[in-house]
């Protein structure tokens, strides 16, 4: 077995102590002292602050135990440590109400409309993976989680028939030092169902079986990948990759609206041109974000007005080389383009975050 030095052995405790040491936010200012925490990292910290049940965090010895109370008095989404090993309670919410935003599996986002046939592209695996092929069943069945289009068309005036809708499934983070002792890969997803009280084939249990398995999906050529499950974590990738950071952006909506046509307004800020890290909030019993960075990016701010006047600041990514993407990729299908042929661009969800680099 290798055994550390004496040197890296002090260095590996002194980072899990500093993790430690500091609360999630202690830690953001210390590493981003300048750089204003996105509208939902402060959510998933603190939903209570934002309208939603509350969030409680408790330390101590033994597991870790996540209670997410929908529809009950005091309920929200509980994380203990301490206690009995590791148990997950989802409670008893309205079966399909509102729509989720994340990457994969069963739940909303983004309603897109192509405007070929005035109907909405559903997309319900992985868009934001590109190595991932999109079915048939994908491009046409609920739910969806992107717009694709194209760079050129991104200008004032543009129009787009757009849903932007909020999360119903509020994990939260865990405690740094927690997510580190929670095995996260498919060889452990019988112990890590057992921990979280999940039963095998279960929806959930599949839902998690998939995650897992995106995130040690290969990257594909000029990418590169992490999954984050904490957010010390994601802020130490994020830095790990671009050294200082200037923004981490993501989309704002004013509020939740059915689906409608959206207008670009003027203002269509580029804030990040050819590398990023950008993650994605994944589906899971607590929050992992899918992050990965990428050379060949353009990040766009793009204001935009819907027709009951609702305003949003949306994030868009653009992708100017597409020719590593697998070549029957959502976008391809939905643009009718080829792999590196033009610069292919998505709107992000909600809970979704750009980080940039100074």
């Amino acid at each position: 077995m290798k055994v550390l030095s004496p040197v890296l052995a002090f260095v590996a405790l002194a980072v899990v102590a500093s993790h430690a040491a500091l609360s999630p936010e202690q830690y953001w200012n210390s590493k981003l002292p300048n750089t204003p925490m996105p509208k939902i990292v402060q959510e998933i910290l603190h939903p209570e602050l934002f309208g939603e049940k509350s969030t409680s965090v408790n330390v101590g010895k033994g597991g870790v135990h996540v209670n997410t109370a929908k529809g009950k008095s005091g309920g929200g989404t509980h994380v203990n440590v301490g206690g009995k090993g590791v148990g997950v309670n989802t409670g008893k919410g309205k079966p399909g109400g509102g729509t989720h935003v994340s990457v994969g599996g069963k739940g909303g986002g983004v309603s897109v409309n192509t405007g070929h046939k005035g109907k909405p592209v559903h997309v319900n695996v992985a868009p934001f993976i590109y190595n991932y092929a999109a079915t048939e069943t994908q491009i046409h069945d609920d739910p969806n989680v992107a717009l694709f289009f194209l760079e050129k068309d991104m200008h004032p005036g543009a129009t787009m028939t757009l849903h932007f809708t909020e999360t119903t499934e509020k994990s939260t983070f865990l405690p740094y030092q927690i997510s580190r002792t929670i095995p996260f890969s498919s060889d452990k997803l019988p112990e890590i169902l057992t921990k979280f009280s999940v039963k095998p084939g279960s929806e959930k249990a599949e839902t998690m079986k998939n995650t897992i398995e995106e995130c040690e999906q290969p990257s594909i050529r000029g990418e590169e990948k992490y999954c984050a499950t904490s957010l010390e974590s994601m802020i130490d990738f994020s830095t790990s990759k671009l050294g200082e950071i200037d923004q981490a952006v993501s989309t704002e909506v004013e509020k939740q609206t059915p689906m409608q046509k959206y207008s670009i307004a003027t203002g269509v800020q580029r804030i990040a041109g050819d590398k990023t890290v950008v993650c994605h909030k994944q589906k899971y019993a607590y929050a992992v974000f899918y992050c990965h960075k990428s050379e060949t990016t353009r990040a766009y701010m793009v204001p935009l007005e819907g027709t009951d006047g609702t305003k949003a600041k949306a994030v868009a990514v653009c992708h100017t080389d597409t020719s590593a993407w697998n070549p029957k990729h959502l976008a391809f299908q939905v643009l009718k383009v080829e792999p590196g042929t033009v610069p292919v661009c998505h709107f992000l969800p909600q809970d979704h975050i750009v980080w940039v680099p100074k």
